[in-house]
């Protein structure tokens, strides 16, 4: 019998969202700080992070061809939720007295309202 190989369906990142601001932890744009652009799975892609260099084709468009820099995704693992300049920050989940569940980070001693989870309608 031959074993099939199970493919699993990627969750995308629930507390990193297309617009936040994330700082690199990890890499060669470590400490850089961008926004989110797109989320795509267990990849985003940062806006003015990890960016390399296609190669483009001659069209009729541009008969000589062109360089065209382009940023790469990278893994969630990588970036952290910026609340500062470069500050990053662990989300909690926390839940109020009215039952509604929100993102919370550490400032000093005390815990700061981040977002809701849920996403707005």
């Amino acid at each position: 019998m031959r074993t099939q190989k199970i493919q699993e369906k990627q969750s995308p990142s629930k507390k990193i969202r297309k617009g936040d601001s994330v700082v690199v932890i990890t890499g060669n744009d470590r400490g850089r700080v961008g926004i989110v652009k797109n989320c795509d799975g267990e990849r985003v892609i940062v806006h003015g992070i990890n960016v390399r260099k296609k190669h483009v084709k001659p069209t009729q468009n541009s008969p000589k061809g062109r360089i065209v820099d382009m940023e790469r995704p990278i893994h969630v693992s990588n970036v952290k939720i910026c609340v500062d300049e470069e500050r990053g920050v662990k989300l909690k989940v926390r839940t109020n007295e009215d039952g509604q569940r929100h993102y919370v980070y550490n400032n000093g001693d005390e815990e700061v309202v981040y977002r809701s989870v849920k996403k707005p309608k």
